[in-house]
């Protein structure tokens, strides 16, 4: 008896351990990349209406679903183009939204009737630039905008009717105007002005009077208004005069001086905030310090977050949108391993009720945990990360993808990313980096990045590759790239100067020429290109640099096979120098080596479900044909 128990024993031990050697099962491509369920939730000002966008044959659509007896409606129902994430509720119960009509290069602006479910078209200028700025409680039909349809260069601030499409200029754009901070009645009483170094907060107590410089930075220098307290001319900011990590300030806006400090962290930037329109109030800061956190300065809404961490363990939790009463609140939760759902929580009753998931096809259990790192660069510097790794007991001698974010004064966050999860479903470990010059850590941190973009930027992706190479984490000869933007560049500038470290190298929406990405920068963003100057280099006095560096004077330097992805319609990319860039590099290592998807009804990012299941499925085959380990 006791044999056969200890053969069965050995039995289930020997079962266990190949299951946990066996790698996760492959999820469909689709999976981790389809249009989302339902997102973007937003409720009605009076609480009676929850809205959300969801697809409709390939195309994102507004629908609302009444709280009373909880019917869905479809809202509208377009099939050519998506309508933007952007969208808000009017104080009238009217839904505004946009359409970005890529092929004609024209924004829409529609005004929906919530009670009629009828659309109209307020207004829809062609190359031109639209956002909101802010609502009026006491002119419920007028809506602020920003536009730069008096001059492309410039924006200047509108009041629109969305019932008689009248629009009326509010304030005219001088030239150097960057921000503007409407209060909680949308009235602007703060600006920026930037002529892209030197910086300076300006401020009118009314309408009627003009603006007057109180507070004079240069860039590398923020501060960054919220709202006014309500009590006097006291504003809010997030700060870092004279500091290093941004904190919550309390200003006054008759001198431009910092009264007090409300809150601060040592570990790294206060990056976002909650603030209540009807208290006047910061209800908390949050920050990133290897994985989101929260100090709450406002005992009430601590109430609601610890209530909702009970029901919701395990989960980040944040509030997407609230009701005028802030009775009715939308919440979002999200981990590493879920994209993430949407609650309806009700204050009065203490009622916590599930809207839908952002993704319902994945499992958390079935995707895989992301681990903050940190390790020193070089020069000594220590650079945090993310390390992802596949299911299975296997942690050493894996293949590795190295993702470096956008910006590059950008930032990569703890939290569900699909492009992780699938390459850690296929067996690969992930490695994100924030390198020198990433945002969130402080002033410092930040500068030390400036005119290091093809320097020590690039060395602290290479110490990190190097790093998990020592730790025997990652497989020497197995080691791809893969980044968007500047990532992509930093991918190109990986396998241009070592070659013996990456065996291939994906690329989507890619900077190739440094020259010509300041040169082309559009109207709208010229006031920021003497600070591209400052912090990545002036194509005058910094040409040996860049010229260095840019991938299109490297073509001969680029060896290893490329995958490269482009929209035609994005703003940023100069499509015919790519369509060369592209051409040298099949000629000098063959097309099939150097693979090139050019889509002509795409911007930055791929919108079409369609287009994204090619993009990845190209990704999957690309990695497991040139990640095979060579005898």
């Amino acid at each position: 008896m006791l044999k056969h128990f200890r053969i069965l024993l050995l039995i289930y031990a020997i079962t266990v351990l190949c299951a946990c050697k066996q790698k996760a099962a492959p999820i469909p491509v689709i999976d981790f990349f389809r249009t989302p369920e339902k997102v973007s939730y937003r409720i009605s000002p009076d609480g009676k209406y929850i809205s959300y966008l969801k697809p409709y044959k390939d195309k994102q659509n507004l629908f609302i679903q009444s709280l009373e007896d909880g019917k869905e409606r479809m809202a509208t129902s377009f099939t050519d183009y998506s309508i933007r994430g952007d969208y808000f509720w009017t104080y009238n119960n009217e839904i505004v939204f946009f359409q970005d009509i890529i092929t004609v290069d024209e924004i829409r602006m529609f005004a929906l009737d919530v009670s009629t479910l009828k659309t109209q078209v307020i207004i829809s200028p062609k190359k031109v630039r639209i956002a909101m700025i802010g609502r009026d409680k006491h002119e419920p039909d007028v809506v602020t905008i920003r536009m730069n349809k008096r001059d492309s260069a410039n924006f200047d601030i509108y009041k629109l009717n969305i019932k008689t499409k009248e629009l009326n200029p509010y304030l005219v754009n001088p030239g150097n105007i960057t921000q503007w901070f409407p209060d909680a009645d949308g009235k602007i009483r703060l600006v920026r002005a930037s002529d892209g170094v030197d910086e300076t907060i300006l401020y009118r107590p009314n309408d009627k009077a003009p603006f007057k410089p109180i507070i004079a930075n240069n860039f590398k220098t923020s501060v960054k208004p919220i709202a006014f307290t309500g009590v006097g001319n006291y504003f809010l900011a997030l700060s870092n005069v004279n500091r290093d990590k941004s904190a919550l300030v309390e200003i006054n806006a008759e001198d431009g001086k910092e009264h007090k400090v409300i809150f601060a962290s040592n570990n790294a930037d206060i990056q976002d905030y909650q603030y209540s329109k009807n208290k006047h109030k910061i209800e908390l800061v949050t920050w990133d310090a290897a994985k989101p956190q929260k100090h709450f300065l406002d005992p009430e809404i601590k109430l609601i977050y610890d209530k909702l961490s009970t029901e919701l363990k395990g989960n980040e939790i944040n509030i997407a949108d609230r009701d005028s009463a802030e009775n009715k609140f939308i919440i979002i939760t999200y981990t590493d391993r879920n994209p993430g759902s949407y609650y309806l929580y009700e204050k009065n009753i203490g009622k916590l009720t599930k809207l839908g998931d952002i993704n319902p096809d994945l499992k958390p259990d079935e995707l895989c945990t992301m681990q903050p790192i940190s390790y020193k660069a070089s020069d000594g510097m220590t650079i945090n990360g993310y390390l992802t790794l596949p299911l299975g007991s296997a942690t050493t001698n894996l293949p590795l993808v190295v993702m470096p974010h956008d910006g590059p004064f950008g930032h990569n966050g703890w939290g569900y990313n699909p492009e992780v999860q699938f390459l850690a479903n296929r067996g690969y470990a992930v490695f994100l980096v924030n390198y020198r010059g990433s945002t969130g850590f402080g002033k410092a941190f930040y500068s030390a990045g400036f005119k290091e973009v093809g320097g020590k930027i690039q060395q602290d992706i290479t110490d990190g590759v190097n790093w998990l190479i020592q730790n025997k984490t990652a497989n020497p000869k197995k080691i791809a790239i893969f980044g968007g933007g500047f990532g992509g560049f930093s991918a190109l500038y990986g396998v241009s100067f070592h070659p013996d470290m990456y065996n291939c190298a994906i690329v989507q929406h890619g900077l190739i020429n440094f020259f010509t990405y300041i040169k082309d920068a559009p109207p709208f963003l010229k006031p920021l290109v003497q600070m591209t100057y400052e912090r990545v280099g002036n194509p005058e006095t910094d040409a040996n640099q860049l010229r260095a560096i840019s991938p299109v004077f490297n073509i001969s330097k680029i060896r290893v096979p490329l995958l490269i992805f482009q929209g035609a319609r994005d703003d940023r990319a100069n499509i015919s120098e790519l369509n060369q860039f592209v051409r040298e590099l099949q000629k000098q290592n063959g097309n099939d080596k150097v693979k090139y998807f050019l889509k002509p009804r795409e911007r930055t990012f791929f919108r079409s479900q369609t287009n994204r299941m090619e993009m990845y499925a190209e990704i999957e085959k690309f990695l497991d044909e040139n990640m095979r380990v060579k005898p």
